[in-house]
């Protein structure tokens, strides 16, 4: 099978978690269109007790053609405040770059971005500003975070 079509047959696979009895409340995904399985559309429902908290957060997946041997492309498509994700909606997160296995799924990394969101990592940031609020004034960190949840999640 050439790579194409082994990371395709993963993607079903994949595809799967979403719909199974024991899948995630709080994370969906699945393809954009049945023509094109390699893009996919995802949500995040904010973590209670975050200041996400209410908020449906929107991402885009791209599969690479050689994936689950490289990690998928994720990004947020809805704006938010957070010192690990740019005004891009690009992500800071180790699994996504040089800590991606390919035994990590999409449920996984969408799982660890929930928990991004409940802890975020100001030691490694993406914002530095942000993360040096996060520091430094966690209680107008956290007014602004819910502010922009409020105006881009709901």
């Amino acid at each position: 099978m050439s790579g194409g079509k082994s990371a395709l047959k993963r993607i079903q696979n994949e595809m799967k978690d979403f719909t199974a009895e024991d899948a995630p409340a709080n994370i969906t995904a699945g393809p954009i269109s049945n023509d094109n399985l390699f893009l996919w559309d995802a949500t995040i429902a904010g973590p209670e007790g975050t200041p996400y908290e209410g908020g449906i957060f929107f991402l885009r997946i791209e599969f690479p053609p050689d994936y689950p041997f490289h990690p998928p492309h994720v990004r947020f498509v809805t704006k938010i405040y957070h010192c690990n994700i740019n005004a891009e909606g690009g992500i800071c997160l180790d699994i996504l770059k040089d800590q991606w296995s390919p035994a990590l799924t999409i449920q996984k990394v969408l799982l660890s971005i929930c928990a991004l969101l409940d802890s975020p990592n100001p030691d490694d940031p993406l914002v530095p500003e942000i993360a040096m609020l996060y520091k430094t004034d966690r209680t107008e960190h956290d007014r602004r975070a819910r502010e922009a949840t409020a105006k881009h999640a709901t």
